[in-house]
């Protein structure tokens, strides 16, 4: 996430602003829709809006920043769409963005969202803890499969979520393994789960003493 505050210094650095409007813009989106928006003006202003972090150096201020970048994006976006808005909608749309995403699909997520009286700060709070375990899943992935145990993630990856009724001696035959190795598999999948999830929350956090706290409200958002 930092190496994004300083994209004209190479383009490891664009990308690494592609890769986080990639996997943040939907928060963005859904607390723009819960504020009202339109699914075209939502769309325009997080495209808008991430434009003007590149153009402004926007990113720049997070390694300045004290505290979370949860918090930072939304107090950003607000301020945008306050205040700057208006400079960026006679833009053509598509032009100069920063990132590509189906408004189609944007708005069967939104849709998905619950029926309540949540405020788009809780709606944004909400999406944004999904984001981040999506992303931690999609790493935890991606390390079992470097391993060759890809299998074992898809048998165990709902352990992750409460792991009620956990079934291992179904999940032994199905893997062909003891029940005791399962229940050791899960144990390491939960601990390497909490790794990485404690990695991609530091990502976010200014320093490290934020992390629990991040953690529990990442976990009361969900």
């Amino acid at each position: 996430m930092l190496a994004a505050g300083d994209w004209r210094a190479g383009s490891a650095s664009r990308k690494a602003m592609n890769e986080l409007a990639g996997q943040y813009w939907f928060p963005l989106y859904a607390y723009l829709r819960r504020r009202g928006c339109s699914p075209t003006e939502a769309e325009d202003l997080v495209q808008g809006f991430f434009t003007r972090l590149l153009e402004k150096d926007g990113l720049v201020a997070v390694d300045r920043a004290k505290g979370k970048f949860r918090s930072f994006l939304l107090a950003s976006l607000k301020h945008f769409v306050g205040d700057e808005w208006d400079k960026h909608r006679a833009a053509k749309r598509g032009g100069g963005t920063v990132l590509s995403f189906d408004a189609m699909d944007a708005e069967v997520r939104y849709a998905a969202e619950p029926v309540d009286s949540r405020t788009p700060e809780q709606v944004f709070e909400r999406r944004w803890a999904h984001a981040v375990v999506e992303q931690v899943l999609v790493f935890l992935r991606d390390d079992y499969t470097a391993r060759g145990q890809s299998e074992i993630f898809d048998a165990l990856r709902h352990l992750l979520v409460g792991g009620i009724g956990e079934r291992h001696a179904q999940i032994a035959a199905q893997l062909g393994m003891t029940e005791a190795a399962v229940k050791v598999a899960a144990h390491r999948l939960r601990r390497r789960y909490r790794e990485l999830l404690r990695e991609e929350i530091g990502q976010t956090v200014s320093e490290p003493a934020l992390i629990d706290e991040e953690i529990r409200q990442l976990l009361g958002s969900l």
